[in-house]
């Protein structure tokens, strides 16, 4: 069993992440306004590869690069690249309310794949309180019935290998290098962007523009290193529900960036997520003190 400190370390991490991943998106949309999808993606993969790099190098890791020839490095590449390009194809014809609604199903799909590929115990009340939390992210999101289409069947899709990228990155053995997989990571990305960008008229950016994405680039590499660390750390059935902390951050980021306000149901559905995040880690702790081999 899974020590509770290690799931601490593990939420900490997903925390982060989210919180990264959704600052990268602020940049991201807020580059939209003039540059295309797969321009952005390219500026911002280069930008992150050449900083990443610099890391590697200054820190020596570059040293263990044979690691990235370990398959489960390549299987894990394959979940982000693939679940890259479901769900910008998804979230290209969809609106953006229904494909983060299919987005928050990423808790469940990782917490039933964990109890069966990797064997993690999960009772009914974790089931019950990841469940919970879903309905309450259905209640933010509220999607319309005719929004799900078969593009959704895409943002789904998407969600597996994400799903699978996370147990994947579960099995990586001790001594396997973060910063690298990060690179490898970071470079799958770029050359998806650049599939992405074909067709594409490319116009030339603005000093603003290459700042935001450098900083983007910045956040992004962050979110993958952090990503990695809450995955290889602590029991995916009691991280897994943090995920939905990342409704708090677009509340808050949406409310200073655009002025957004949320509704009654936004604030309903918010505290329900908080309720059953907070519920999962008073009940690790509880299973933490009852097991004495787990800590």
């Amino acid at each position: 069993m899974t020590s509770f400190q290690a799931n601490i370390r593990g939420i900490s991490m997903i925390l982060l992440s989210s919180l990264v991943f959704i600052l990268n998106d602020t940049l991201i949309k807020l580059a939209s306004a003039r540059l295309p999808t797969g321009q952005i993606l390219v500026m911002r993969g280069g930008v992150g590869l050449v900083l990443i790099l610099v890391v590697l190098f200054a820190t020596g890791t570059h040293r263990y690069w044979r690691h990235a020839l370990n398959p489960l490095v390549f299987w894990r590449t394959v979940g982000e690249v693939v679940a890259t390009v479901l769900y910008l194809y998804a979230l290209f014809h969809m609106p953006i309310a229904n494909i983060s609604a299919v987005n928050q199903i990423v808790p469940l799909m990782t917490t039933a794949a964990a109890a069966v590929f990797l064997g993690e115990v999960v009772g009914w009340r974790r089931w019950s309180a990841i469940a919970v939390g879903f309905v309450g992210v259905m209640i933010v999101m509220r999607p319309g019935v005719a929004g799900f289409d078969a593009y959704a069947l895409a943002a789904l899709g998407s969600m597996a290998f994400i799903t699978m990228r996370d147990l994947v990155t579960r099995s990586f053995p001790v001594g396997m290098p973060t910063l690298l997989v990060t690179a490898v990571t970071a470079a799958a990305v770029t050359l998806t962007g650049g599939v992405i960008a074909l067709g594409e008229t490319w116009l030339i950016p603005s000093t603003y523009e290459w700042v935001i994405l450098s900083g983007a680039a910045c956040l992004l590499l962050i979110g993958y290193g952090t990503m990695i660390l809450a995955m290889r750390g602590g029991s995916l059935a009691v991280i897994a529900p943090f995920r939905y902390v990342v409704i708090l951050y677009a509340i808050t980021i949406g409310y200073l960036v655009w002025g957004d306000i949320p509704d009654s149901y936004t604030i309903i559905g918010t505290l329900i997520v908080v309720a059953t995040g907070l519920y999962s880690i008073h009940r690790e702790r509880r299973v933490a003190v009852v097991s004495p081999s787990s800590a």
